[in-house]
């Protein structure tokens, strides 16, 4: 076959034409720290709150408690940590002094601690207890200090706040690495104050000067999260209740938040598209009606079936849950609470044991520059750091998921790539259901993950479609159970 010069003249320069280069998807808006992204990962971590309020009864101690009642009688820390690692938790915090004062480590700079209870006769220190379970056993240790302290004489003036930073010292040089910092809003009221028995009031946006105070710290764990309700590492959910947003982002702007700040619940629930941070929430919620043991709660905790509920609206929303577990006067994880962490344990285990999607064959509307560095089959390949991309004026699409053979498909998780940034405003997923697609779930955020509970379907595709979203959408992973 004989071709003109010009025929082979075009085929040449077509054969040296240089592919045009895709480039990586900017970052939009804030994007998380490497400690943030650690802190996502985590997913599920415990909270442990005991004091003296465990031995009197009481929620917030009064602060005149006499260090002889924290008397435990059978304490083990690797009992705790033990019980936490089995059931999945990547972290304890534990609460080193609540609102009372009580010291959980024998302090230096207060005699309200554990150096005056018959605990150990007077040589105990929890702190260092379950620092060192954590160690041994591979979880993370995070310390809850109460700002407020309702035994403390000099509360209310400048001299508590070096108090509050000497035990901060005390506790990062003792008992590190300590992973997070968690402090609330609960400051100022009635209290003992040394015998004064009175009301005080503080500023909460500057008594505490906590830019300063959280330099010092940064000083000692630099990659520490900070806890509160603004932040800066992670912020409060707003409730109680184990709810995050089914709106959440992980942006906010903190400029005006500070915690105690009265009627921004939902705005920490919610987040703020455009929030000008990074400071996901964290879901804070106790497994009994109370964060402290009481005996008459043993037959209030939460049901493994609630607990499982409570997963899917923090950590199916985009958060990180924190499920408080107290320990009992024995100094011991009470029986009714192991039995319900060992049921969601294992309904967790039941329920995300198999992804039907994995390697599944996928299609999309279109990806970035057709490169298969962006291609759709990167949501179903198991690797984080993967994702499908749509190019960059492109704001909307769908990515189909071709499972092996039709069967019942209970949940769906998506995940977004958000090392660049949360994007998504809206989605949908379909199901394809007698030769068409018929939608089963839609929402709003997406965020780190997403699991969406459906209605039981049979069936061997699904479509998910963003509908909405701040720029192209960067979609890592898309599972099905």
């Amino acid at each position: 076959m004989r071709y003109s010069s010009l025929v082979l003249v075009s085929i040449l320069l077509f054969s040296c034409t240089p592919k045009k280069e895709v480039t990586v998807p900017l970052a939009v808006g804030p994007v998380p720290t490497a400690s943030q992204l650690a802190w996502h990962e985590m997913e599920t971590n415990a909270f442990i709150h005991f004091t003296t309020n465990t031995f009197t009864g009481k929620e917030w101690g009064y602060g005149d408690e006499s260090p002889s009642v924290f008397n435990p009688s059978a304490f083990d820390a690797d009992q705790w940590i033990t019980t936490l690692k089995d059931a999945g938790f990547k972290t304890a915090i534990l609460t080193c002094k609540h609102h009372d004062g009580f010291c959980l480590w024998p302090s230096q700079y207060t005699e309200h601690s554990v150096k005056h209870s018959p605990f150990m006769n007077g040589k105990g220190d929890v702190v260092k207890a379950v620092s060192e379970a954590c160690k041994k056993h591979g979880l993370k240790f995070g310390i809850y200090l109460s700002p407020w302290d309702r035994n403390r004489a000099d509360y209310g003036s400048p001299a508590y706040i070096e108090y509050y930073r000497n035990q901060l010292r005390e506790l990062f040089a003792a008992y590190g690495p300590v992973v997070e910092m968690w402090f609330d809003g609960a400051n100022g009221g009635d209290g003992y104050y040394g015998g004064a028995k009175e009301t005080r009031k503080i500023q909460g946006s500057t008594y505490y000067d906590w830019p300063k105070t959280l330099d010092l710290v940064r000083t000692m764990e630099p990659n520490i999260i900070f806890f509160s309700d603004a932040g800066p590492g992670v912020r409060w959910v707003g409730n109680e209740k184990g709810l995050a947003g089914e709106t959440n982002w992980n942006t906010i702007s903190t400029d005006t938040l500070f915690a105690g700040k009265a009627g921004i619940e939902k705005l920490l629930n919610e987040g703020e598209a455009d929030g000008t941070k990074w400071v996901p929430a964290e879901v804070d919620v106790s497994i009994r009606p109370g964060w402290f043991y009481h005996a008459e709660e043993d037959s209030l905790v939460k049901t493994p079936e609630r607990l499982f509920d409570i997963y899917l609206t923090s950590v199916g929303r985009g958060s990180t849950l924190l499920l408080n577990i107290p320990p009992d006067r024995r100094g011991l994880v009470h029986e009714n609470d192991i039995k319900a962490l060992k049921g969601w344990r294992a309904l967790l285990d039941a329920a995300f044991k198999t992804n039907l999607a994995l390697h599944a064959k996928t299609e999309a509307s279109s990806h970035r520059g057709d490169a298969d560095a962006y291609a759709p089959a990167n949501v179903t390949d198991a690797n984080p750091e993967t994702y499908w991309a749509t190019n960059d004026e492109v704001t909307t699409g769908s990515v189909e998921v071709h499972l092996a053979k039709k069967q019942p498909v209970r949940y769906v998780l998506i995940q977004e790539y958000i090392k660049l940034g949360q994007r998504v405003k809206s989605f949908t997923v379909e199901a394809w259901e007698n030769d068409a697609w018929h939608t089963v779930a839609n929402g709003t955020t997406i965020g780190y993950k997403r699991i969406l509970p459906l209605q039981s379907v049979d069936t061997d595709k699904i479509r998910v479609s963003i509908t909405a979203s701040k720029a192209c959408p960067l979609l890592s992973a898309i599972d099905v159970y």
